[in-house]
C-alpha cells in the first residue's frame, strides 16, 4: 500500500529520496518446491517527512505476509545476540528497580531470549509474537507468550488477566509497526503510571553515516531518530527520558519512554537530537547525497566481486540476515557471482533466497569445499563469525567484508 501520510505525525508532505527497487520480502526464503515461481516483490524506497523529520519506506506490505509465514528470524542464533540481551535486561532491572511484583512485557518478544533475562532475574514476563512458530518455540522454551499482534483489544485483555507491566519492551521492532497510534494507545493501557516504555533499535544516524542501507528492507518502516519520535510520543501524553546508544546491529539507540513528568529527562536526550541535526538527518540534501553514495557503494561492491570471479576464484556468501537480501537484490549478486549461502540457523538451510534463488547450506558446506573468499552478509556480527570460521581462514580462505565499504579481511 502506498503511503499516503506519515506515520509519525500524519503530515502529507513526503519527499522521496532512495530507491532500492522493487524487491520480494527480505525474510521471504524459498522452499525447494517453490523455486521455480517468480518471487512477489514490492517498491522499497525510502522518504522524508517534511513536516517532523522522520525518514520511512513510502510503501506498506501487509505484516501478515512479513510476519506470519513461516518468519525465519530466531533471536537467539548469535552468542553476540544473546549476552546483548542478558545485558540489557540486567540493565532495565535495575534502572527500574524491578522486583517479583513486577510485570515485564516485550512487544514482538520472538523466542523470549530478552524475557528470560528478566525472568530469571524473578519478574513476572509476557511476550508478544505474531509468528505462530516462534511464539510456539518462546512457549516451550517457558516464557509465557501470545500469539498475536499487538492492539488497544488485545492489551485491555492482558490487563484484565495479568494486571499492567512495569516495563514494556520493543526491540528491533517499533520499526515494524505500521499503525503506531494504536500501538501508543496500547501501550497507554498496558503501563502503569511510573512505568517504562523501552524502545531499542538501530540509530538512523549510523545508518547514513556508515552508509548501512542495507538494514533497509520491507520490515523496517521507520528509521529511528529521536526528535521526530518524541512528537509523537507528546500526542499521547508521553516523552522521551533518556537515550542510551549501544554497539549491536552497527550502532543502535535505547529510547526511554514514560508518561510526562513521571521521571526526570536526562542531559543525553538533548544530546542525542543535538546528534541528529549537527549530522543533517532531516535534510532533505543530505538524504539526497547518501542517495548517491548507495549508487556507488553498489558499484563498488560489484566491481571488487566481479573482479574476483574473473581470476577464477570461488566466492561464497555466510550468514542470510535480512539485510544481506536488501544488499544481494539491490546489488543484482546472483548464483553466477555467489555460489551458495551458508547459515546456521535451521529455519533457513535448506531454502533460497529470495529474489536471487541462491541455495543456502549449513556452514559445514563452507568447511567442505575449497572457497576462496566469503562475503558475510551479517556483517554487524563479523568478528563472531569470523571466530567461528577460523578454520576457513587458516585454510586460506578471505572474508570480504560489505559495509561501509567493501574490503577484503
Amino acid at each position: 500500500m502506498k503511503l499516503k501520510k506519515c506515520r509519525i505525525c500524519n503530515g502529507n508532505s513526503l519527499t522521496d529520496y532512495l530507491n532500492l527497487g522493487l524487491t520480494p520480502a527480505a525474510d521471504a526464503f524459498i522452499k525447494v518446491e517453490l523455486k521455480s515461481l517468480n518471487d512477489p516483490v514490492y517498491p522499497l524506497e525510502v522518504c522524508l517527512c517534511d513536516d517532523c523529520g522522520i525518514s520511512q519506506l513510502n510503501y506498506t506490505v501487509d505484516p501478515k505476509i512479513l510476519f506470519q509465514n513461516d518468519y525465519p528470524y530466531e533471536s537467539s542464533t548469535t552468542k553476540t545476540g544473546r549476552l546483548h540481551f542478558d545485558q540489557f535486561g540486567e540493565s532495565v532491572v535495575k534502572k527500574a528497580e524491578l522486583s517479583s511484583d513486577d510485570l515485564v512485557i516485550d512487544v514482538g518478544s520472538n523466542v523470549g531470549v530478552l524475557l528470560g533475562a528478566y525472568q530469571k532475574r524473578g519478574c513476572k514476563v509476557l511476550g508478544i509474537e505474531p509468528s505462530k512458530h516462534i511464539a510456539a518455540s518462546a512457549n516451550e522454551n517457558g516464557v509465557e507468550t501470545i500469539n498475536d499482534f499487538i492492539t488497544p483489544d488485545l492489551a485491555k485483555k492482558i490487563v484484565s488477566n495479568k494486571g499492567q507491566a512495569s516495563v514494556i519492551n520493543i526491540t528491533n521492532v517499533f520499526a515494524h509497526i505500521d499503525d503506531l497510534e494504536s500501538l501508543m494507545k496500547a501501550v497507554d493501557s498496558l503501563l502503569t503510571k511510573d512505568g517504562m516504555f523501552v524502545i531499542e533499535g538501530p540509530h538512523f544516524l549510523n545508518l547514513i553515516e556508515a552508509l548501512e542501507y542495507d538494514t533497509i528492507y520491507h520490515e523496517h518502516l521507520l528509521y529511528l531518530s529521536v526528535k521526530p519520535l518524541n512528537s509523537l510520543f507528546n500526542r499521547f501524553g508521553f516523552e522521551v527520558f533518556d537515550v542510551e546508544e549501544v554497539l549491536i546491529h552497527g550502532g543502535s539507540i535505547r529510547i526511554f519512554v514514560c508518561r510526562k513528568g513521571e521521571h526526570d529527562i536526562t542531559n543525553s536526550v538533548n544530546q542525542i537530537i543535538e546528534k541528529e541535526e549537527k549530522a543533517s538527518l532531516f535534510d532533505i540534501s543530505r538524504l539526497n547525497k547518501f542517495s548517491e553514495q548507495v549508487q556507488e557503494h553498489k558499484k563498488e561492491l560489484r566491481e571488487l566481486l566481479l573482479g574476483i570471479k574473473k581470476t577464477g576464484k570461488t566466492i561464497v556468501a555466510v550468514s542470510a540476515p535480512a539485510k544481506g537480501m536488501t544488499l544481494l537484490n539491490y546489488c543484482d549478486i546472483d548464483s553466477n557471482i555467489i555460489d551458495f549461502i551458508t547459515e546456521k540457523s535451521p529455519l533457513k538451510i535448506g531454502k533460497y533466497s529470495p529474489g536471487a534463488h541462491i541455495p543456502i547450506f549449513s556452514d559445514e558446506k563452507l568447511r567442505e569445499k575449497k572457497i576462496d573468499f566469503a562475503l558475510v552478509l551479517a556483517w554487524n556480527f563479523s568478528d563472531e563469525i569470523m571466530e567461528n570460521l577460523s578454520d576457513f581462514k587458516n585454510a586460506g580462505g578471505k572474508f570480504i567484508i560489505p559495509i561501509p565499504k567493501p574490503k577484503i579481511v
